[in-house]
């Protein structure tokens, strides 16, 4: 199944979905790109811009309590108001650069905001796609988006970081208002299907069919256990462990890179840096449903590969080089997480995809954070180079993890994948 199946995009609902992703992940690369750089600018602190970077990186370990909310409330509304409050706040930066109030605190302050409402997004895009598109075709959109969620709006952040050198950060977050202003308009088209296991299961408790903020604040608790009870004894277990070291040599990098771009040539380069990670990830997402025949198990360990790149990048003397190899080291990360999406899609209940989606993020995704806090503090004790060959680790980890596990190397093809194979239960209540 390729990401190019003429018979998905030619449905309208999923080509909203995409274009309004691929809108507002560019927002969301702008706005990072040009915190992160300012952060270090005006500190000169791998510690400040790792504290930083670790406020945005939160929906990561929040977002297991967005899961019941996705997989509940009305989505189309969620989607839009989401973009209008991010389009909204990152208005406050370039204003306080022209009244002469832009400082690290005003970075601080605004940073939580944005990423509470980007909270929902990567859990409910998972729920959500199910109610747009047909089941054979969920390989192909799950690619096409991890172009956009893991892939193009990184090379935003290769664009930000030319655009900060030459124009500044500020006129780059007016820019980014504008993104999501798009991506709101771009939501409010999308229409969704309903969860119809979701609505049965529903039903039998007794609840409203259209759920309220009150039914779900009622339900909030047995939702969440829904979320570990499905995952709990399964080989997931196992990968999230893989994801969440990998997760947090990822956390620390992303803290420090500002710092290793600097050293190499500025803002330009710091950009590049961030853009050859995402094509890389685009260039892994979009080969990804090619790999859907290969068992799962041997293609986990293509991350030694990637951690061999990594190393061959920060060792090397040509920035240049230093670009093009660290891109390389992320295209087995782009073809395990498109895949690893279809693989969630078609061993958990649909109606609980949003809350496992959101507990499996939140317990490998927590450490992208606590890296980037770490990753700035041995920043400033060991040097930025040491630091970022260290972290070459992080994918070497899942590479030698599998290989010393026969039962994960063992995994099937997504293709062939069933719910047994991962000691994924499929009984209902």
């Amino acid at each position: 199944m390729s990401a190019l199946d003429r018979g998905l995009w030619r449905n309208t609902d999923f080509r909203r979905f995409f274009a309004g992703q691929f809108v507002t992940n560019a927002g969301d690369s702008l706005y990072t790109v040009a915190m992160l750089w300012l952060a270090f600018e005006l500190s000169g602190s791998t510690l400040v811009t790792g504290a930083l970077n670790a406020i945005l990186l939160l929906p990561w370990l929040l977002q297991v309590f967005a899961g019941p909310l996705v997989d509940r409330l009305a989505l189309e509304h969620v989607l839009v108001g989401s973009q209008v409050i991010q389009g909204t706040v990152v208005l406050a930066l370039p204003l306080a650069a022209a009244t002469g109030h832009l400082d690290v605190g005003v970075l601080f302050a605004v940073a939580p905001i944005l990423m509470l409402a980007s909270l929902l997004m990567f859990p409910m895009e998972t729920a959500l796609l199910p109610r747009i598109v047909d089941d054979e075709r969920l390989p192909g959109a799950n690619s096409a988006l991890s172009t956009v969620t893991l892939g193009l709006d990184m090379v935003f952040d290769a664009l930000g970081g030319g655009f900060v050198a030459v124009f500044g950060a500020t006129t780059l977050f007016l820019a980014d208002s504008a993104t999501f202003a798009v991506a709101a308009l771009l939501f409010a088209g999308v229409r969704l299907g309903t969860a119809t296991v979701a609505d049965e299961r529903t039903e039998s408790r007794g609840e409203p069919a259209v759920a309220t903020v009150r039914s779900v604040l009622r339900s909030y608790v047995s939702d969440l256990r829904d979320g570990v009870r499905v995952l709990r004894g399964t080989v997931f277990v196992e990968l999230i462990l893989t994801t969440a070291v990998a997760n947090f040599t990822t956390g620390v990098t992303l803290a420090i890179l500002p710092a290793f771009g600097d050293g190499l040539g500025g803002p330009a380069v710091y950009g590049l840096l961030l853009g050859a990670l995402g094509i890389g990830r685009l260039v892994g997402s979009l080969v990804g449903p090619w790999f859907e025949g290969v068992p799962y198990g041997r293609l986990l360990l293509a991350h030694g590969l990637g951690a061999c790149c990594w190393l061959a990048a920060v060792l090397v003397s040509s920035p240049a080089l230093t670009v093009v190899l660290f891109g390389l080291a992320w295209v087995p990360v782009g073809v395990s997480s498109v895949l690893g999406s279809t693989l969630n899609q078609r061993v958990f209940p649909a109606d609980l995809l949003g809350r496992v989606s959101a507990t499996k993020g939140t317990a490998s995704g927590a450490t992208l954070p606590l890296g980037s806090l770490v990753g700035g503090a041995v920043a400033e004790v060991l040097g930025t180079t040491p630091t970022m060959a260290l972290t070459a680790g992080g994918f070497g980890f899942t590479a030698i993890y599998v290989l010393l596990r026969p039962r994960l190397r063992g995994l099937p093809a997504v293709r062939a994948a069933t719910p047994e194979d991962f000691d994924v239960e499929t009984a209902t209540e």
